[in-house]
């Protein structure tokens, strides 16, 4: 999508698409054109386009493509951050696991990221409805269009689903009293049919690539349909238990990623650099741009809270920090293996010294991708030592901003350095012109590992397994170049693994490699295990940070936000709430 950003100015020109209002059913592209007289190829490529800016038009307070708020603090990945507990209080009150009425007025974050995705439902249905009236002999893309806004469609619905599970599917031949009526109590497995049939459509009419990068292919289509036959397999019943592990389900997770086209970045970190969007790795992505001519670019400020606070090169503030349950997850054996049942027995980074530095225990090796992941005292920062030869670039304790509270870890993905010619400021808040990514091909070969491993392949799956640690071992060189020690210490796991064992290890290597990154509560809800790992976690995290003292997760209410209330209300009570709120 980044070759085609320049018709954006054109859509509004033409479109007055931008007007919302606080619900979404109330929310369609407003302006003064009908679809009779915008029926046309032209203005039908300019609301595609439209509608994939839909997908990425989030803020900070209402996050669609990163997952930080949602599936890394409520995780055991993260703590919030920032100025003390006060500081985005919401966002406490979910790390808490304490939002337990669903109209509470102090929660904004929920509800808005509600309707942001329902706007952008909203757009492709507008575009949807326009070129379904054009003539197929007028429009020569017409069906590779119509492929792209279901596949759109279709993520919006998906993410929605893994947040908030009960939720209307909303498509374009509804008229506006339809759909009011739409209900948002459908059966489980009934409605993960409906989004597969969006994007099994864009499956069956979009080519394997596209000359434009950033629009739906087959390529990530596939990705998709695994993704969600993945999700699909492990049945919940109305309490969110996983009842049953669908086999039939699982083999189709197999089949749809043997036929995702994609290669590992040689280097874990290019995944997380400016310069190296939509490479061998990103199977789909929000595409974003800078200096394109517009006041501020098309620059992504969902994360723009998150950089570290107390270093002049960054801005604000000091939100999103590893917890010492996901550091400590990087530990390695003599074998170059995970601990996996004792990595959180005792803490690899807890000494800091008179110049604010951290030593590593006596001993202790490492999976060089905590250098991709986390900011630790000590070490270089985004595999820098300096910026401009004047700003250091050493991650210190001084860069935490309450670390009474929250402790000194940050995060180091999501950010950029300062120098680089993707970053923007905007007040103290930052952005940047990175990709965000919704699937990696690494994200792939492990849905295709745990289905194996699920369904008794388990060498099959452990050699995937094996395949990703090997990407990691290799993945040192940025980080000893900046001066970061060499600590590191990566094996692969032997064949004649346990079904059992293998599972913990898949579990285990996909916090590893997308630590920080937003899916591990979703994968705890998934495998039904959020209950008993969160409370595990807390147990320990208690004694190390008193904040959490009254965290406590609820099973069977937890696993899922509470539909907002506005929208019960405004459609008379035809949405059902989630249990336990």
């Amino acid at each position: 999508m980044k070759n085609i950003k320049i018709l954006l100015a054109g859509i509004f020109a033409t479109f007055l698409i931008a007007g919302c209002s606080d619900d979404f059913l109330e929310y369609e592209p407003e302006g003064v054109l009908s679809n009779e007289n915008v029926a046309t190829a032209e203005n039908a490529e300019a609301l595609v386009v439209a509608a994939y800016a839909g997908i990425a038009n989030d803020d900070m307070v209402g996050p669609l493509t990163n997952m930080w708020v949602y599936g890394s603090v409520r995780s055991d990945d993260a703590y919030k951050g920032g100025g003390g507990r006060g500081d985005v209080d919401i966002v406490d009150r979910y790390e808490q696991y304490n939002l337990t009425i669903a109209d509470d007025p102090l929660d904004w974050m929920g509800p808005r990221t509600w309707t942001n995705y329902y706007k952008a439902i909203s757009r492709a249905n507008f575009a949807l409805k326009v070129i379904n009236d054009i003539p197929d002999v007028e429009y020569s893309n017409k069906a590779i269009r119509q492929g792209e806004l279901r596949f759109l469609r279709a993520h919006s619905h998906f993410m929605l689903k893994l947040l908030f599970k009960k939720i209307p599917y909303i498509t374009e031949d509804l008229t506006q009293d339809e759909i009011i009526k739409v209900s948002n109590d459908v059966d489980n497995d009934a409605l993960w049919n409906t989004i597969a049939d969006d994007f099994k459509f864009a499956y069956d009419n979009l080519p394997q690539s596209q000359d434009q990068v950033g629009r739906a292919d087959k390529n990530a289509a596939a990705a998709y349909l695994a993704k969600l036959r993945l999700y699909q397999a492990y049945e919940q019943n109305d309490n969110h238990a996983v009842t049953n592990i669908n086999m039939s389900k699982l083999q189709e997770v197999v089949d749809y990623a043997d036929d995702v086209i994609g290669a590992l970045e040689g280097d874990y970190g290019n995944n997380f650099l400016d310069g190296f969007d939509n490479g061998s790795e990103s199977i789909w992505a929000a595409q974003f741009s800078i200096n394109d001519g517009t006041t501020v670019s098309r620059v992504s400020f969902v994360t723009g809270l998150n950089s570290p606070q107390g270093t002049g090169l960054y801005g604000c503030c000091g939100f999103h920090l590893a917890s010492h349950n996901m550091v400590n997850a990087f530990k390695t054996d003599a074998s170059g293996l995970p601990l996996l049942d004792t990595f959180n027995d005792s803490n690899i980074f807890d000494v800091v010294d008179a110049n604010g530095e951290t030593a590593l225990a006596t001993g202790i090796t490492l999976d060089p991708r905590i250098d991709h992941t986390v900011g630790i005292p000590g070490r270089p920062f985004k595999y820098r030592n300096t910026v401009n030869t004047t700003g250091d670039m050493i991650y210190n304790f001084s860069w935490a901003r309450d670390p009474g509270v929250y402790g000194y870890f940050g995060n180091m993905k999501e950010q950029q350095a300062p120098d680089c010619g993707c970053y923007v400021k905007e007040g103290p808040f930052v952005g940047t012109s990175k990709n965000v990514d919704f699937i990696r091909y690494a994200d792939v070969l492990l849905f295709k590992a745990e289905a194996l491993i699920q369904m008794n392949q388990v060498d099959a799956g452990v050699e995937i397994i094996n395949q990703i640690r090997r990407r990691a071992k290799v993945s040192t060189q940025r980080q000893m170049n900046a001066g970061a020690s060499n600590v590191y210490n990566v094996g692969e796991y032997a064949m004649g693994m346990s079904k059992d064992d293998a599972f913990k290890a898949l579990m285990f290597e996909r916090r590893l490699e997308f630590g920080m990154e937003g899916p591990r509560f979703f994968d705890l809800v998934r495998w039904g295990m959020a209950e008993q790992v969160l409370n595990a976690y807390l147990a320990v995290e208690k004694t190390r940070k008193d904040f959490l003292t009254n965290a406590n997760f609820t099973v069977g209410r937890d696993e899922y936000y509470p539909i907002p209330q506005r929208e019960i209300d405004f459609t008379g009570g035809i949405y059902k709430q989630n249990p336990g709120y």
